[in-house]
């Protein structure tokens, strides 16, 4: 070849070298470029992903911050808050006796209610046989336990929650099945006698004789007189007669009824009752020997017994002629089955 050609074979190889060399230097500075890109991209997406684990804690904390702690009553009926208390505000963890204190008082208004407002207690109104034969319905004992809902109340007062009221409903213990035989053995009487002329004392005998006649009292009912017989005033027929007021026999409307709640007493005393409230007068009455009177007066003193013995009973009050004799009866099936007075 010659001299020529190789010259310019050789520019033309050099030329090439040339272009790759540059074109490398192009790409090469190009590589900054995109790496900083790339560590931006990171920044950016690891910046973004900072932010959301912020927020993410923001969330939590939020979540477990502390709400304060309250403790609602709850009416099982209605399913109303009757109470919301705030057990730190009270003295809960500091003055745990005093908090304890402020419960059971409160727990005493809800169950036995105020001057202003009732209580859920509610005295048993026995059932009774009406002319007709047929039930007449009282209602059941209602109960509230004053100690039990003090006790869940602390124990809620740790970490909060609803209390409900613990209220006992007690229905008369006996069967509807069994009325119709109740008044076939009498098991235990008592008559004491009045001066018929004494128009005022006489009604009054009558009529809470008749509140108290044909009453049921079921095993393990309780009875309260003032409950049954209900207001002894003017506005129920009851009338001016004598009655034994702070030692003194003084005029006043009802005047009798106590010789009816003494001889219910001294009747129901030769059988297994348990007695809840009993009051001797402040005088000597002569209907019944001493000591064995049972005195009682609407919205204050009251004659209230328990029937503990064993059996279903039927209280008969029959009255007149200046004499009034009250049986306690049975049927016939459960009179040995009676569990008599001690």
């Amino acid at each position: 070849m010659s001299k020529l050609k190789w010259g310019i074979l050789l520019l033309l190889i050099g030329s090439l070298i040339g272009l790759a060399g540059c074109s490398g230097k192009a790409a090469g500075d190009k590589e900054p470029e995109k790496k900083a890109a790339e560590e931006k991209a990171k920044e950016d997406e690891k910046a973004k992903e900072e932010a959301r684990e912020e927020e993410k804690e923001k969330e939590e904390d939020k979540k477990e911050e502390v709400k304060p702690i309250v403790v609602n009553v709850i009416d099982p009926n209605t399913k109303a808050v009757l109470k919301t208390f705030s057990p730190a505000d009270m003295g809960f963890g500091d003055e745990n006796e005093k908090y304890k204190a402020d419960l059971a008082q409160w727990a005493k208004e809800m169950a036995r209610g105020t001057d202003t407002k009732q209580g859920y207690d509610q005295r048993m109104t026995l059932d009774k046989i009406g002319p007709n034969g047929k039930i007449i319905k009282g209602q059941p004992e209602i109960i509230l336990e004053e100690s039990e809902l003090v006790d869940k109340i602390i124990a809620s007062s740790v970490s909060g929650g609803d209390v409900e009221l613990p209220l006992y409903v007690s229905e008369s213990g006996y069967d509807p099945a069994d009325v119709p035989y109740l008044g076939e053995v009498v098991v235990a009487s008592y008559t004491t006698h009045f001066n018929s002329g004494v128009a005022g004392r006489t009604k009054n005998i009558e009529l809470s004789a008749e509140a108290i006649n044909n009453i049921i009292l079921g095993d393990g009912d309780h009875f309260s007189f003032n409950t049954t017989v209900g207001p002894s005033d003017e506005a129920h027929g009851y009338q001016p007669a004598e009655e034994a007021i702070n030692g003194k026999l003084v005029m006043g409307i009802g005047g009798g009824i106590c010789q009816t709640s003494s001889t219910l007493f001294n009747a129901v005393d030769k059988v297994g009752v348990s007695y809840v409230e009993k009051h001797h007068h402040s005088v000597t009455v002569g209907y019944v020997p001493k000591g064995r009177d049972a005195t009682v007066s609407y919205g204050g003193k009251d004659f209230r017994f328990e029937n503990t013995t064993g059996i279903p009973l039927l209280v008969k009050a029959n009255f007149g002629n200046g004499v009034l004799t009250i049986e306690i009866r049975t049927a016939k099936k459960y009179e040995g089955m009676l569990k008599k007075a001690v």
